[in-house]
């Protein structure tokens, strides 16, 4: 197996994180997240949430900020409010936030959801994403749900334990709107994380795991 690292040399690494809801960043590569921003020398951030009512935007700009920690000085965090479960309805519409995206910001690295995901929300994004953004590093994440869509990812990162506690702990604390749902558990985001630690033979037993459908080195 061979290992690299992302190392932006001079130049701060520019990360794009997509997300349909609240919560998606943060389950889907919150661990990889607070890794990059204790590690990275220079690192930009833009942080974007499609959809979300008042509560829940409430819950995503306070866990942005808290996921950003003292790295949020060079992070953008920007809520929208396209409709929950109607994405592909607001196709044009979410298609225009895109351009406009594109227009303003180049990354280096994107973080989105995965082309296969179930959710017709989450496969939206994904697919607007390699529409928009053709010649750019992207990471696919995954999200557990009742769908049973988990896949076999083909990108790992390793993650020391603190980072998975820390992750999980500021999940639940960030979204209370969630709690009542039978799979937002600590067990449920530790779980998976050990699974994808055993794929990869992570030295800590846990990990986070990306779909990387190209990449050029």
């Amino acid at each position: 197996m061979l290992n690299f690292r992302l190392d932006g040399g001079t130049a701060p690494l520019r990360l794009l994180c997509l997300g349909a809801h609240p919560d998606d960043i943060e389950i889907g590569c919150g661990g990889l997240l607070l890794r990059l921003l204790g590690e990275a020398a220079s690192i930009e951030v833009r942080w974007i949430v499609f959809s979300a009512n008042n509560e829940r935007r409430a819950e995503a700009e306070g866990s942005a900020r808290r996921f950003l920690g003292a790295r949020g000085n060079n992070a953008a965090v920007e809520i929208h409010g396209f409709r929950d479960g109607f994405f592909p309805s607001e196709h044009a519409q979410i298609k225009e936030t895109f351009e406009a995206l594109k227009r303003d910001y180049s990354p280096s690295l994107i973080l989105t959801h995965c082309r296969d995901d179930l959710h017709q929300d989450h496969r939206l994004v994904a697919e607007l994403t390699f529409n928009t953004f053709r010649d750019h590093l992207v990471w696919e994440y995954e999200i557990p749900k009742y769908d049973g869509d988990m896949g076999n990812p083909n990108l790992f990162v390793p993650l020391a334990l603190s980072l998975c506690r820390a992750k999980t702990t500021a999940i639940l604390e960030s979204f209370p709107s969630q709690r009542p749902r039978a799979w937002f558990t600590a067990e449920t985001f530790m779980a998976l994380m050990r699974l994808r630690g055993i794929g990869c033979n992570s030295p800590s037993g846990y990990a986070e795991a990306f779909y990387c459908r190209k990449a050029v080195l």
